[in-house]
Protein backbone atom coordinates (compact mmCIF):
# COMPACT_ATOMS: atom_id res chain seq x y z
CA UNK A 1 0.00 0.00 0.00
CA UNK A 2 2.79 2.44 0.87
CA UNK A 3 4.57 1.62 -2.38
CA UNK A 4 1.48 2.56 -4.42
CA UNK A 5 1.09 5.82 -2.51
CA UNK A 6 4.74 6.64 -3.10
CA UNK A 7 4.34 6.08 -6.87
CA UNK A 8 1.15 8.16 -6.87
CA UNK A 9 2.99 10.97 -5.09
CA UNK A 10 5.83 10.83 -7.65
CA UNK A 11 3.37 10.96 -10.55
CA UNK A 12 1.53 13.93 -9.01
CA UNK A 13 4.79 15.82 -8.41
CA UNK A 14 5.97 15.19 -11.98
CA UNK A 15 2.58 16.23 -13.38
CA UNK A 16 2.55 19.51 -11.40
CA UNK A 17 6.15 20.21 -12.37
CA UNK A 18 5.38 19.81 -16.09
CA UNK A 19 2.13 21.78 -15.70
CA UNK A 20 3.78 24.80 -14.04
CA UNK A 21 6.72 24.80 -16.44
CA UNK A 22 4.38 24.75 -19.45
CA UNK A 23 2.16 27.42 -17.89
CA UNK A 24 5.12 29.76 -17.41
CA UNK A 25 6.62 28.99 -20.83
CA UNK A 26 3.40 29.80 -22.69
CA UNK A 27 2.51 32.86 -20.58
CA UNK A 28 2.34 36.37 -22.03
CA UNK A 29 4.95 37.58 -19.57
CA UNK A 30 7.49 35.11 -20.92
CA UNK A 31 6.69 36.12 -24.52
CA UNK A 32 7.23 39.79 -23.64
CA UNK A 33 10.51 39.11 -21.85
CA UNK A 34 11.87 36.98 -24.68
CA UNK A 35 10.89 39.59 -27.30
CA UNK A 36 12.52 42.36 -25.26
CA UNK A 37 15.73 40.42 -24.89
CA UNK A 38 15.97 39.72 -28.63
CA UNK A 39 15.24 43.35 -29.53
CA UNK A 40 17.88 44.54 -27.03
CA UNK A 41 20.34 42.08 -28.50
CA UNK A 42 19.81 43.55 -31.97
CA UNK A 43 20.45 47.04 -30.60
CA UNK A 44 23.64 45.91 -28.85
CA UNK A 45 24.90 44.32 -32.07
CA UNK A 46 24.27 47.55 -34.00
CA UNK A 47 26.12 49.59 -31.36
CA UNK A 48 29.09 47.22 -31.40
CA UNK A 49 29.10 47.29 -35.20
CA UNK A 50 29.45 51.08 -35.16
CA UNK A 51 32.48 50.84 -32.85
CA UNK A 52 34.41 48.45 -35.12
CA UNK A 53 37.58 49.72 -36.74
CA UNK A 54 37.91 49.11 -40.47
CA UNK A 55 41.40 48.30 -41.69
CA UNK A 56 42.73 49.28 -45.08
CA UNK A 57 43.12 46.44 -47.54
CA UNK A 58 46.84 45.99 -48.21
CA UNK A 59 46.74 42.58 -49.90
CA UNK A 60 46.41 43.71 -53.49
CA UNK A 61 48.84 42.05 -55.95
CA UNK A 62 50.73 40.12 -53.28
CA UNK A 63 50.31 36.65 -54.69
CA UNK A 64 51.50 36.00 -58.22
CA UNK A 65 49.98 33.05 -59.97
CA UNK A 66 52.51 30.71 -61.55
CA UNK A 67 51.47 28.28 -64.23
CA UNK A 68 53.69 25.23 -64.39
CA UNK A 69 52.03 23.90 -67.54
CA UNK A 70 52.94 26.92 -69.67
CA UNK A 71 56.49 27.25 -68.42
CA UNK A 72 58.27 23.91 -68.94
CA UNK A 73 61.60 25.18 -67.56
CA UNK A 74 60.36 25.67 -64.04
CA UNK A 75 62.20 23.71 -61.47
CA UNK A 76 60.06 21.49 -59.27
CA UNK A 77 61.10 21.74 -55.66
CA UNK A 78 60.89 19.13 -52.99
CA UNK A 79 60.37 20.28 -49.46
CA UNK A 80 63.07 18.05 -47.94
CA UNK A 81 65.62 18.97 -50.61
CA UNK A 82 65.02 22.63 -49.86
CA UNK A 83 65.80 22.00 -46.21
CA UNK A 84 69.03 20.12 -46.93
CA UNK A 85 70.32 22.54 -49.60
CA UNK A 86 71.49 25.99 -48.55
CA UNK A 87 71.19 27.58 -51.98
Amino acid sequence: MIKELKYLFYIIVIFFFIFFIARYYFSDENYKNSYRSTSLLDEKIKEAEDDLILLKNNTENIIEFVEYKNNKQTKKYSFWKLLYNDE
